[in-house]
């Protein structure tokens, strides 16, 4: 007998399809949750950390609640009884701080009864059967959403034993001398972590990364943006997905001025190849692809999922075509979910599966 549904996967992209879940309707013992660690912000958490990152580069609805309304702005405009984060989020110019939107997670974690749903197991094989899917050995589950996050930091070749170099989201302090390979996020951040603690800074890329204020232009967050995405041929969905991931930092003097000033002062410059400091810091994200992820390998190699090039591919609404039919669910949720979705490795992202999920779940007839 399969039980209603399982998520394989206990970072933010599970956390918030299971947010979604009980906002449903779906009781605690109607789902089970299998990740690694208790807190659902763990990693993220120890990522942020080892960037010294202060502000989400999402903005007031970057949360993990199934609702976009009430947003952390609102949030924290009544926490602070000020109307200055209401008046930010208008324009598109409020950022939450790391610490507001880890609090958000935990108050959400206790009322939401995440503990009572989540089975501290990784997963490693799917099968897929009459009644469901079997998870290894856990239980056969009629509607299974996976996800597992991203497979593993990214080094460039030669460096991931190379003593000099540290990954960006590895704790590390500062050398005096500091070259950065990288051009997104991590890197930006990382040029102005080293500068302010007095080292000399090296930006080490091939190119310019692009300047947007989300990680994807902002037009693909709309229905109509992501309309004319679900239009295109594999080819030129491959081409676009690729162009999407190229680098990125936002706009502002928030970052330009500090580098300026540091460049001017003889203590930022770029390079394209490294050239003996003492510290190489590889802010150079994850690994891509479906085939570094144990689990979404194997459902690829053993199950006929089609797959082209780094990522599966997915329905619409997130599911795995093979193995999803009327009666059950494979759908992805998070970074390998591009398909469906190219931010979704985001928050939004991450509800946009949960809530296509959410409908499967409710459509199904033997719920």
């Amino acid at each position: 007998m399969s039980r209603p549904c399982a998520i394989v996967g206990g970072g933010l992209a599970g956390f918030t399809a299971y947010a979604t879940l009980r906002s449903g309707g779906l009781r605690p013992d109607e789902i089970a949750v299998f990740g690694t660690d208790t807190d659902p912000g763990a990693e993220w958490r120890r990522r942020a950390a080892s960037i010294r990152q202060r502000f989400m580069r999402s903005e007031s609805d970057g949360h993990c609640d199934a609702a976009s309304f009430p947003g952390l702005a609102v949030r924290a405009a009544r926490r602070r009884r000020s109307v200055v984060p209401l008046l930010q989020t208008v324009c598109d110019r409020y950022h939450p701080t790391v610490a507001e939107f880890l609090d958000h997670v935990a108050d959400l974690r206790e009322r939401s009864g995440w503990d009572e749903s989540l089975r501290l197991a990784r997963i490693d094989r799917i099968e897929p059967g009459e009644d469901g899917f079997a998870l290894d050995g856990h239980g056969v589950f009629r509607h299974v959403l996976i996800a597992p996050g991203h497979p593993g930091l990214a080094f460039p070749d030669g460096l991931e034993r190379e003593p000099r170099a540290v990954h960006a989201y590895q704790p590390h302090g500062y050398a005096d001398h500091v070259e950065v390979v990288g051009a997104g996020m991590a890197a930006a951040t990382e040029w102005l972590n080293a500068l302010a603690a007095g080292s000399k800074v090296v930006s080490v890329r091939r190119r310019a990364p692009e300047r947007r204020p989300l990680n994807l232009p902002r037009w693909l967050f709309t229905r109509r943006g992501l309309a004319g995405f679900h239009r295109t041929a594999p080819n030129e969905r491959v081409g676009l997905l690729r162009r999407w991931s190229a680098p990125s930092y936002p706009p502002g003097r928030p970052w330009d001025e500090p580098l300026a000033r540091a460049g001017s002062a003889g203590r930022f410059q770029i390079a394209s190849e490294l050239n003996g400091a003492e510290q190489i810091i590889c802010a150079t994200g994850f690994k891509r692809g479906c085939c570094h992820d144990r689990l979404l390998a194997r459902l690829v190699d053993e199950h006929s999922v089609e797959a082209t090039e780094d990522w599966i591919v997915l329905a619409p609404d997130s599911s795995v075509p093979a193995l999803t039919d009327e009666t059950r669910t494979l759908a992805l949720a998070g970074v390998p979910a591009q398909w469906a979705f190219p931010a979704a490795d985001t928050l939004m992202g991450a509800k946009y599966a949960a809530r296509r999920f959410l409908r499967r779940i409710e459509a199904c007839p033997s719920r």
